[in-house]
């Protein structure tokens, strides 16, 4: 046999004990009258099969797991008064772990002992003072919302893998989950960071490295991803233009110096490309050397469209910004080493539109320039504008004529503006356009995600207990979203000063509520889904690149866009459709459900379940074919969605990567392309980083050059949920990257 572990209570990984499992049952029958006691060498026989089921897992499974298998296999010796005695101790025990479980997670967090909490984040080190502080006050705070905030149901359902109560850790505060930052208004018209008024730079650098500080206190007070966008950075560079300009004229005044026109131009010109440049590097250095108050980088998108410029020349401008962006970014970063290696943040999204998106067209220069960065550092995304106008219309506007706009983060979408009027600018911000739709500014309440897997299994194939089970599924994660709306209703504005009452989001008055930014459409508020593939094979034997599974597929999606409107209707807040990302929830939910309802072939065999809508990672399928099927589900997805391929090298072959890009303008909203951007610090192989399994069983990364296990001499970058994450992942997350297939050969 293997040598296995498992995970303790407090989280602590530790080798696999079976002589504990056979002194567990020895007690339970020695309680029993001896009549009814098992011999010794049944007490080893079962404890073996015990072994040999965890064995057959895969994982380091917990001591809840490993007992509840104890129970099945004694009731399949017809050991019955064994069993119950079994489970009386189990209930005590637990009885009198409840006053401490708290104390244990938090010890086994400052002792980095924690294996789940560990590699929650693929962004966060758990060595980190900081890290350790976020995690222990999470651990706390995630007890007081169970015990005293949230309802019974709602925390044994989150519990069990039915739902999930996303960020329970930050519950406990008024705080709310990701948003579009309205960085012109805050730039234009002057914000205050930490007590000091800042007013409207006078320089591109100066605005960039005024919004680093802003991306960085934003950050510290939500916990999800964040958007701002390059045009309300490029009036900028007219501003150092023309700085620039008057001093060089001055200089060459005092100089003496006299040259032409056209000389003279190409000077100033290359000195804001200079300009550009610094400020460029501003926001990239500031963004991965930050450190927010949760320990780890701001989880912040840039926004590259050119589409949002107010006039041509702003448009060039915009144009030489997007070009610098992409060049640093094709750079890298530095690491320990010295060695230039992908970096997590910022996520980059660009935006493929008429005006550049051929071969011919003004800017395909960029998207050349995009493609070859995508190649190397798996950014930027891409957003069709044609699509986008199509999916995303605000009152009044006609399919093909709708807004363009980018996620709040890394996948979560606003839903268009339904007023007609920017709201009436009820958040007061300084930038105001009556009648043109509002974007920037607008947030996310928070999300419950709906296990859709686990209703398929407990249908067992009765699709009306199916949609039965479906609907109270629906309405429970109904009553859980209703908890974190009235978490955040009464929040005053002075809780997170950046965010209301300096621009951010809203210029509220100091003590004013945020009450009205909650309602009629301003900020959206959103029910995930997990495991639709997963789900629907459940169901029907069918998956869904089938046509019965896609039909299938496609009324599950249509019946929870359903909910999300019903609820709308009857409560005026945008509740919408959101597909799920899954980081650390797909582990949990796969455990969750093995726990529930044994190995499943097809459904519940992988420590993990498939996000959202996608087709499963080992589906064998050409990288145009998934993007056209997957585009059907990210229509019924408003609320937020990404779909991906797996490439491998691209760097060069960069015509394929174009092809790839055109055709998701054409055909799909929202996508990416995963390629692999890895490095040994031991013997600087720059190649993929492979993953193994140890002598126990477990997932590890290791370098195939020089055989180097460990994590801190290895820099891995892999897009796990929309973000690229570098700190290593869980094990159910790990073996759906080792797992996934090729798009593009």
């Amino acid at each position: 046999m293997k040598a296995m572990k498992i995970i303790k209570r407090s989280g602590q990984e530790v080798p696999f004990d079976i002589t504990k499992i056979e002194n567990a049952i020895r007690k339970a029958s020695q309680a029993v009258d001896y009549k009814n006691a098992l011999s010794e060498g049944r007490i080893k026989l079962i404890a073996e099969e015990v072994a040999g089921v965890c064995e057959a897992r895969d994982r380091a499974m917990t001591v809840e797991e490993i007992q509840d298998v104890v129970e099945t296999k004694i009731m399949e010796f017809n050991a019955t008064e064994i069993a119950k005695k079994y489970i009386v101790y189990r209930y005590k025990q637990e009885l009198k772990r409840k006053a401490n479980t708290t104390d244990e997670q938090i010890m086994s967090l400052i002792e980095c002992n924690n294996e789940d909490v560990k590699q929650e984040n693929s962004n966060k080190n758990p060595t980190i003072n900081a890290v350790q502080r976020d995690y222990m006050a999470g651990e706390v705070s995630k007890d007081v919302a169970a015990r005293l905030l949230l309802p019974a149901d709602v925390v044994q359902a989150h519990k069990e893998g039915i739902i999930h109560f996303h960020d329970m850790d930050y519950y406990a505060q008024h705080m709310h989950n990701c948003d579009l930052v309205n960085l012109e208004d805050m730039l234009q018209n002057g914000t205050v960071i930490s007590g000091t008024m800042i007013e409207k730079p006078k320089s591109f650098s100066t605005a960039c490295n005024i919004a680093t500080q802003i991306i960085a206190q934003v950050a510290s007070n939500q916990y999800g991803g964040q958007s701002i966008s390059l045009t309300h950075l490029a009036p900028f560079v007219e501003i150092s233009r023309q700085a620039i300009r008057r001093e060089f004229k001055e200089e060459c005044e005092l100089a003496g110096v006299e040259m032409s026109k056209e000389a003279f131009d190409a000077i100033i010109e290359k000195r804001v490309r200079k300009e550009i440049q610094k400020g460029v590097q501003t926001i990239q250095y500031q963004v991965v050397t930050l450190m927010t108050t949760n320990g780890q980088a701001p989880f912040v998108t840039v926004y590259m469209y050119l589409g949002e410029a107010r006039s041509e020349a702003e448009r060039k401008d915009l144009a030489m910004v997007i070009e610098e962006v992409l060049n640093e970014r094709i750079r890298g970063v530095k690491n320990e080493q010295g060695v230039y290696v992908t970096p997590a943040f910022p996520k980059l999204i660009y935006v493929l539109e008429e005006q550049n998106v051929r071969e011919g067209t003004p800017y395909w220069f960029l998207t050349e320039l995009a493609a070859k960065c995508t190649a190397k550092r798996m950014v930027p995304d891409y957003i069709s504008e044609k699509k986008m106008r199509e999916y995303k219309l605000s009152k009044g506007e006609e399919v093909g004529h709708g807004d363009t706009y980018t996620c709040m983060g890394c996948r979560s979408f606003l839903t268009p503006d339904r007023s007609g009027n920017g709201f009436n600018n009820v958040a007061n911000a300084g930038n105001y356009e009556p009648g043109k739709p509002k974007y920037y500014g607008r947030f996310n309440q928070g999300v419950v995600t709906i296990n859709l897997v686990d209703i398929a299994l407990s249908a067992h194939g009765d699709k009306a207990k199916f949609w039965e089970l479906f609907g109270e599924r629906c309405e429970l994660c109904h009553k859980a979203l209703q908890c974190r709306h009235e978490r955040l209703k009464g929040t005053p504005s002075d809780a997170a000063p950046i965010l209301w009452q300096y621009g951010a989001l809203a210029r509220l008055k100091k003590g004013e509520k945020i009450d009205k930014l909650l309602f009629g459409g301003y900020s959206t508020i959103s029910l995930g889904y997990a495991g639709l593939w997963e789900c629907v094979y459940a169901m029907i034997g069918k998956k869904l690149t089938e046509p019965e599974g896609e039909a299938f597929g496609l009324e599950v999606m249509q019946k929870l866009n359903e909910y999300t409107a019903k609820w709308k209707a009857a409560e005026d807040i945008d509740y919408s459709l959101y597909g799920t990302p899954l980081e650390s929830t797909t582990y949990k939910f796969a455990k969750c459900l093995q726990k529930r309802f044994g190995i499943v072939k097809g459904v519940t065999d992988k420590n993990y379940i498939t996000n959202s809508y996608h087709i499963h990672v080992t589906e064998p399928i050409d990288a145009f074919k998934k993007l056209e099927i997957e585009s059907k589900f990210q229509k019924l997805s408003p609320g937020g969605a990404i779909s991906y391929v797996e490439v491998p090298n691209m760097q060069d072959n960069i015509p394929a990567v174009l092809a790839i890009m055109q055709y998701i303008y054409d055909h799909i909203m929202y996508a990416e392309l995963n390629t692999k951007s890895d490095y040994c610090q031991v013997c600087g192989y720059d190649g993929e980083i492979q993953i193994v399994k140890d002598e126990s069983g477990k997932l590890i990364w290791k370098c195939p050059k020089c055989g180097n296990t460990d994590e801190s001499k290895l820099n891995v970058a892999r897009r796990t949920c929309g973000y690229i994450g570098s700190q290593f992942w869980n094990q159910g997350r790990t073996q759906e990257i080792k797992e996934r297939v090729l798009h593009v050969s």
